[in-house]
């Protein structure tokens, strides 16, 4: 298959026979970069949601989310953003936040900052991008950044 033949969006759980969603991911994302992956899975643990999403994912919902918010989500990813239920986003400001235990490496900036405190409160790439005046690319740019300086290598995930 060529890169235009691939899906535009691709639906996926952690737990997949044969072979883990996030190292399909990975394989997907190594074929057809410009697909978008949203992870839909039971694992709410913050390695497998990190894993996840430094492999290329673009959202993650937990199997609790209701359909309304999974259609959001979708719909969200597909106009270019990136989407994770509250309870996923929790997850991920918790980690870098210092009082629960994550020392960075670098401190994040004020903007980084701004752009972890929107998803945690659930907005999609596009409107943070709207509400910051900055581009969708720079919101996924703070999103990996933030997501790769932990101090502690325990953390790291790669």
């Amino acid at each position: 298959m060529g890169e235009d033949q691939y899906f535009d969006i691709i639906l996926s759980d952690i737990g997949l026979p044969g072979i883990s969603g996030i190292e399909g991911v990975r394989l997907i994302k190594k074929r057809a970069p410009k697909c978008q992956i949203m992870m839909l899975s039971v694992y709410n643990d913050t390695p497998r949601i990190f894993q996840a999403l430094c492999a290329g994912a673009s959202g993650y919902v937990s199997k609790q989310t209701e359909f309304a918010k999974i259609k959001e989500a979708l719909q969200s990813i597909y106009n270019g953003g990136a989407f994770m239920s509250p309870d996923i986003a929790r997850k991920v400001t918790d980690y870098f936040n210092p009082i629960h235990g994550s020392k960075l490496q670098d401190p994040l900036t004020a903007r980084e900052e701004q752009v972890l405190n929107a998803i945690e409160e659930g907005l999609p790439n596009k409107v943070i991008a709207e509400r910051l005046s900055i581009s969708i690319e720079t919101v996924k740019t703070h999103v990996k950044k933030s997501l790769l300086s932990g101090k502690n290598s325990s953390k790291k995930v790669g």
